[in-house]
């Protein structure tokens, strides 16, 4: 498979990506356009660019090293998705929805205090900046590798390619060119399925008979030993949260429903990701263990590079270019999200929160576009800094943010739920929730899962006991809460459903049953193909 071929397939891609780009810009006049569009985008397109997002950001990569590594049993901490999906568009997607404002920071300042709701907007700039470089050092490391491109210029090429579009068109063109990334990288993760399965020696059949003597294929591990990452606790318990901060007060990832037209179309967003994402993983987690069978276990220098080395050696050149788009595409659909999130979060929460005197849309606007470069250059450094690393890169991703899950839940939770909780008392639970992750990390042996967890409790009991200790019991529920926006709901008349979606907070819809349902089978599934294999 020749470079040029790669080459020439990417840069139709990419015009394409550049022709989305220079058509949303011609709906952008404001600042607001350029976080939230016109606010009519279908609630399917930003249901996929979810997906693309978070699902397809490392998919490619890091999924098959993780269980080339590790086995099948991996898919454990990806199950838990339409538990996670269901928590956040009942309890805190109606709170951001019906704000009306770009930045899910702003709850914060209005129950707790500015303290809060600069802190947190602080912690997602600085996790979401080394979470960018990631993206970008993996994008760059499928190219460079394709193309024999210096790893180096590469990354900031591809630096460039993100910032011209997302600049551009903004959310909108962020949301339709996700779409794209997200047939191309479904489309590419099938035909790498189906290729691995007919070239694997002796047959499929064959070879899974080899990967259950491995132990390979066994998907239920239930260990209580507190460092082993792929157990059904972890995937059940820690992960279930893990997952519902980075869905439910992730800016990259609410930020996108926010643009839609009705909370409605906003939900069923979300319930689209709880539908496809494990089949998605289970997808690419058994890639890794078909490439596992296939190279017979054999050590590789860099983990990510598995799926592409095989992909470059296959004998069909023009699926090896597709495959190359595909995996392109999933790693540029998280950059400019990224990237996108972060210009917003520092316009809203800094930039004009701070600002004495208010300005025409038409500089905040050019305001944005420049936050936005700097911050998609700014990550070019931590994206160099990777070059020479090792492992999966799925895995380092998820544990860095594991460090920051619990403070994000604990401010959130308390406020929705506590009555008494204040910001001075948040605010020592959150420092003394990441003391807890720093001590687990240096003094324990604790798989990454469990920060989640562990910091959530700390924080959550912490900053409870130090509201009340510092400030009393409150008479009264916060307003911001889901019990005071209940009140609040009845005092204004206000109705509490929206073509059969619930608006008001804490309020189960009955769509997400179903997805409760679909979750069911999934573990029941997984049980049965456990005891298959493993009888």
């Amino acid at each position: 498979m020749s470079a040029t071929l790669v080459l020439l397939v990417l840069g139709v891609y990419l015009l394409c990506l550049f022709g989305i780009g220079v058509a949303s810009s011609r709906k952008i006049f404001s600042d607001q356009q350029l976080f939230l569009g016109n606010r009519d985008l279908p609630w399917w397109a930003i249901g996929l660019s979810v997906v693309s997002t978070y699902v397809g950001a490392l998919s490619f990569v890091g999924a098959p090293a993780w269980s080339y590594t590790d086995g099948l049993s991996v898919l454990l901490i990806h199950l838990n998705y339409p538990l996670a999906i269901i928590f956040v568009i009942t309890v805190f997607l109606p709170f951001f929805y019906n704000s009306g404002v770009p930045s899910i920071y702003d709850y914060l300042e209005s129950r707790f205090g500015l303290a809060s709701r600069t802190l947190m907007a602080a912690v997602f700039l600085v996790s979401n900046f080394a979470y960018t470089g990631v993206m970008l050092y993996a994008t760059a490391l499928i190219i460079g590798y394709l193309t024999g491109f210096d790893l180096t210029l590469t990354i900031i090429g591809v630096g460039f390619l993100v910032l011209f579009y997302t600049s551009s068109g903004g959310i909108t063109a962020v949301v339709w060119t996700d779409v794209l990334q997200t047939a191309a990288f479904a489309i590419g993760g099938i035909l790498v399925f189906v290729l691995v399965s007919l070239q694997l020696p002796d047959g499929l059949i064959n070879r899974l008979e080899q990967l259950e003597r491995m132990d390979m294929l066994r998907l239920l591990e239930f260990s209580t030993d507190p460092a082993d990452v792929s157990t059904i606790w972890t995937g059940l318990g820690a992960m279930s949260i893990y997952h519902i901060v980075v869905y439910g007060v992730n800016q990259m990832m609410v930020q996108r429903t926010l643009a839609a037209k009705t909370i409605g179309d906003a939900k069923k967003a979300y319930l689209l990701m709880g539908y496809v994402a494990s089949t998605i993983y289970f997808i690419f987690f058994a890639i890794g263990v078909m490439l596992f069978a296939f190279y017979e276990g054999n050590a590789f220098e860099d983990n990510n590079l598995i799926l592409i080395e095989f992909v470059k050696a296959s004998s069909v050149p023009l699926i090896t270019a597709l495959v190359a788009v595909a995996i392109v595409a999933s790693a540029m659909s998280s950059l400019d999200s990224s990237v996108n999130s972060m210009a917003t979060v520092t316009m809203v929460d800094f930039i004009k929160r701070f600002q004495k005197n208010d300005s025409s849309p038409q500089f905040y606007l050019r305001l944005t576009r420049v936050f936005t470069c700097f911050w998609t250059f700014a990550a070019v450094v931590p994206a160099i800094f990777l070059i020479d690393s090792e492992g999966s890169v799925l895995e380092l991703l998820s544990k860095f943010g594991s460090f920051f899950v619990g403070a994000k839940l604990s401010l959130y939770l308390l406020g929705f739920y506590s009555q008494h909780a204040t910001e001075r008392g948040v605010l020592i639970g959150v420092v003394a929730g990441f003391s807890a992750l720093v001590i687990a990390e240096i003094y324990f042996d604790i798989a990454w899962p469990w920060y989640a967890l562990i910091g959530g409790v700390v924080s959550i009991i912490t900053g409870w006991f130090a509201s009340i200790l510092l400030d009393g019991y409150r008479e009264e529920p916060h307003e911001f809460s889901i019990r005071g926006h209940k009140h609040l709901f009845e005092l204004q008349g206000r109705k509490v459903q929206e073509d059969g979606w619930y608006l008001l907070p804490g309020s189960f819809d009955r769509q997400s049953l179903w997805l409760f349902l679909f979750f069911c089978v999934n573990i029941l599934a997984t049980f049965l193909f456990d005891f298959m294999y493993q009888d």
